[in-house]
């Protein structure tokens, strides 16, 4: 994964900008998810959704000090770390979204989960853009995890190109 991909969502998790991810800001992603969505906070998904996120964070927290720096984000960020904890809790995120349990979700629904992990609503209509290959209006749970795991692994994605140069990219994790 490059440099610049783990910095811009550090950045994206660091949510005050002081050089940390705590664990309140980490789960505050869920919390503003579980609102964007319409979910009550004693929604099984919500639970669902902050079990998986404090597992991430149990785990990028290498010194376990309750606070990430960019250096621990860093060495744990990669594929086996997105595959054994990130995917499960990006998919939590989405099944949040996902009202009618499809496993797609429509623009708006996207819009609306990327808008509350930190997406700007322009780059995230462009990011829904990108991934509706079908061109049907929905986009596929799998092909979005795909697309978090290559920006993360790789620093390309088809949402890549939907953010201005130093923004955000992709909330991951």
């Amino acid at each position: 994964m490059s440099d610049t991909a783990k910095r811009r969502i550090f950045a994206m998790l660091d949510v005050d900008g002081d050089g940390v991810i705590t664990l309140n800001e980490y789960l505050g992603r869920v919390d503003r998810a579980a609102d964007a969505c319409g979910r009550a906070p004693q929604d099984p998904l919500v639970a669902a959704a902050r079990a998986a996120h404090e597992e991430v964070f149990r785990q990028m927290d290498g010194n376990t000090d309750g606070a990430v720096t960019y250096e621990e984000y860093r060495d744990w960020a990669g594929h086996d770390a997105f595959e054994e904890s990130c995917r499960p809790a990006l998919g939590s995120l989405f099944d949040l979204a996902d009202h009618d349990g499809d496993g797609h979700l429509t623009r708006e629904e996207f819009t609306r989960l990327r808008a509350a992990t930190g997406n700007s609503p322009e780059g995230a209509d462009a990011a829904f853009t990108a991934l509706d290959t079908h061109h049907d209006g929905r986009v596929e749970r799998t092909l979005y995890l795909t697309a978090i795991h290559d920006f993360l692994t790789t620093g390309h994605s088809p949402m890549t190109h939907a953010y201005p140069p130093g923004t955000p990219a992709t909330a991951t994790h």
